[in-house]
């Protein structure tokens, strides 16, 4: 039953919702739904099929479409409810007091217009999925952020699934996040500054002498944008983003918005303090996708543990997709990818490097078109042997 009746259910992009008439339109979307339920329908089904749908433009089209796929992205079955805690989580919580307080604070995150009893009815949903999930699971620790993405799985997928699906991402994704101290999510934000100083080193030093840091992306990274972005479609369709891609995706976005920014310090000063509501959501997701190929995680490293020492983390653990790239992984048909579309004359000059003799050489973010986003996943041709074996060798 679909929760966001107020808002729709059509496409969650604006980039679907003009510019093409409405002819084409309608046939792109009509072979993406079918593409999407033959890979549905699959025996088994088609996990990399439905990571390339929903990094592609447009997403997963549909709430309809996401109570599908989501838990296929996530390998979670989606007629396996969790059990229901027998004892009295309110009560018991050391949490309780304060999910009460966001979850009260959260009425913008709901559709407008939504009648205000299935709306309360709704947040007490919500606080009762954030509380299972934490006495299930008592290595896991609530902050302050993290019912903004339950609220987003709650509203599209409805109270039992949204248990399952979060339960699994908060152990995998966002367990760095739920460490009792903040350590490894700042470890996390440290590779924000190397990736920007990778394409755009001007940028990277102006924001340096600035001294702005990074702590100005910790909500983006830890709401995955839920809480910082007012339009709920293009809320979800990030989450199709980052749930079929490396656990820190999230940060290679926050670095391409930034790197949209112009280098001086009224627009750096303005990005930061709120973040534009009409970005070009499918422009920066095909980019952050190209700045993962170019600069994985494994080779930002090095300088993202010079500026703080972290411990072992799940984005560490994870050691990005080149783990697999042996036996066709995402990583190595990512970087097939990248180079099948140059020339052979122009790999040398068109990749996204950051310029050795002239550290002010601004640089653009190449962007490989929405092409590579349906590439990007045509990269997990195995994903029902990736994710699965990942989850449960990496994440213990």
């Amino acid at each position: 039953m679909a929760l966001r009746s107020a808002q729709g259910d059509g496409p969650t992009s604006g980039h679907w919702d003009g510019g093409a008439e409405k002819a084409d339109f309608n046939a792109k979307r009509k072979k993406k739904v079918a593409e999407i339920h033959q890979a549905l329908n699959s025996d088994p089904t088609d996990v990399a099929a439905l990571r390339r749908m929903a990094i592609s433009e447009g997403g997963l089209l549909t709430d309809e479409i996401r109570r599908k796929v989501w838990p296929k992205l996530l390998n979670v079955n989606a007629n396996d409810p969790p059990p229901i805690s027998g004892k009295n989580l309110r009560q018991m919580s050391k949490d309780y007091q304060q999910v009460l307080l966001d979850v009260r604070r959260s009425l913008r995150r709901f559709p407008p217009g939504m009648p205000e009893e299935q709306r309360e009815g709704l947040q007490e949903e919500l606080i009762d999925i954030i509380l299972l999930i934490l006495e299930r699971n008592p290595q896991l620790h609530y902050y302050q952020g993290y019912h903004d993405i339950v609220v987003t799985f709650l509203l599209v997928v409805g109270e039992r699934l949204a248990t399952s699906l979060v339960e699994k991402l908060s152990t995998h994704h966002l367990r760095d996040f739920m460490d009792p101290t903040m350590d490894n999510t700042k470890h996390i934000l440290n590779y924000l500054m190397p990736i920007i100083d990778q394409v755009n080193p001007e940028l990277h030093d102006f924001m340096q002498s600035a001294e702005v840091g990074t702590i100005f992306a910790l909500s983006w990274l830890i709401t995955w944008f839920g809480h910082v972005l007012s339009d709920f479609r293009h809320v979800v369709r990030l989450y199709d983003f980052f749930l079929a891609c490396h656990p820190l995706m999230p940060i290679y976005f926050a670095a391409v918005e930034v790197l949209d920014c112009d280098c001086d310090m009224a627009s750096v000063h303005h990005l930061l303090s709120q973040i534009p509501q009409d970005l070009p959501y499918e422009t920066l997701i095909s980019r952050a996708g190209d700045l993962f190929v170019q600069f994985p995680p494994s080779e930002l490293a090095r300088e993202a543990a010079a500026q703080q020492q972290a411990e072992r983390t799940a984005a560490s653990t994870f050691k990005d997709f080149e783990l697999a790239s042996a036996q066709q992984r995402p990583d190595m048909v990512l970087r097939q990818r990248f180079r099948g579309l140059l020339r052979p004359e122009d790999r040398t000059k068109d990749v996204l490097t950051k310029p050795r003799t002239n550290r002010f050489v601004k640089l653009a973010v190449m962007g490989l078109t929405v092409a590579l986003g349906a590439a990007a996943l045509a990269v997990v041709k195995s994903a029902l042997e990736w994710a699965p074996k990942f989850q449960l060798q990496l994440f213990p």
